[in-house]
């Protein structure tokens, strides 16, 4: 099998110039999670889910002032492209992908023009269709990241970024599952603040006007969104002993790119980077 076999397209461009706002937009209405950049007819980077939601909790005043309407692509792009072949093999993808910690890259041809995009995703669904035996808890799932329903997003974004991952299992008071986040909730949460700053929603409160409590009156309050606010819910689980290619087409029906695994509670996480290096020992 070769990489144009597999890989997605049309490839969606955009300059860096253009709008963090604008690159969001093109993500949702497409249902896809990178663009490549262009300026002067050149490949010169790229734009995740990623590189968004990890600076939606930047302090640096030019983020801050600024609301994501008016926030060039540059800013959170990632400059530099690595690229592959058509021809190349579903292997050479999953090395590279390893080799560099990337997820996805453009396919180019001898011209050295985009004709199409391969990501984790194409690996998964390329893994699902293959003969073997292999379970889940035989990929070497990575160990779970979890969160309490009212963590705030800013605390999320600090331990997504603290433990090197993409996505957390939301947890109830009692430590069942309730759902999960990952970059696509936080890159495509819609932003309220016109500074640019973390979004909020609004509560109503109802305040007592006196110690009699006789009259009352309600009044508006902006407060931090939190996990529940926008986890993905109900939770989508696979079991440790289920065969590794049934998970792998779960996600592919799902179009996810991580699934929580149960043993003896949550036992972990298999998600794409699993399936990449198990294709590099097959």
């Amino acid at each position: 099998m070769k990489i144009k076999e597999i890989m997605s397209s049309p490839v969606y461009v955009v300059s860096p110039d253009e709008t963090v706002a604008r690159a969001r937009n093109l993500m949702l209405r497409h249902k896809i999670g990178r663009l490549v950049i262009i300026e002067d007819n050149k490949q010169t980077g790229i734009v995740t889910k990623k590189d968004i939601s990890r600076r939606l909790d930047q302090a640096e005043p030019q983020w801050r002032r600024r609301p994501i309407d008016h926030i060039p692509i540059r800013k959170v792009m990632t400059e530099g492209l690595i690229t592959i072949f058509p021809d190349a093999t579903p292997r050479q993808l999953a090395e590279l992908m390893s080799e560099n910690n990337i997820s996805g890259l453009p396919v180019i041809n001898n011209r050295n023009e985009v004709i199409g995009i391969v990501t984790k995703w194409d690996l998964i669904r390329y893994f699902s269709e293959l003969d073997t035996e292999l379970k889940v808890k035989d990929l070497k799932i990575d160990i779970a990241l979890t969160v309490h329903r009212h963590h705030t997003i800013s605390h999320i974004l600090y331990e997504l970024e603290a433990n090197s991952t993409d996505r957390a299992i939301v947890l109830e008071d009692n430590d069942k599952p309730v759902g999960i986040i990952t970059n696509s909730n936080l890159a495509f949460t819609e932003m309220k603040s016109k500074t640019g700053g973390l979004p909020q929603k609004e509560i109503k409160m109802t305040r007592k006007s006196s110690h009699a409590g006789k009259k009352q009156y309600r009044y508006i309050q902006e407060v931090p969104l939190v996990a529940e606010d926008i986890m993905s819910s109900p939770l989508i689980m696979v079991k440790s002993d289920d065969l590794a290619t049934d998970a792998a087409r779960i996600m592919v029906k799902e179009r996810i790119n991580g699934i929580p695994v149960l043993g003896n509670g949550i036992m972990g996480m298999l998600t794409g980077e699993n399936i990449v290096k198990t294709i590099l020992t097959l």
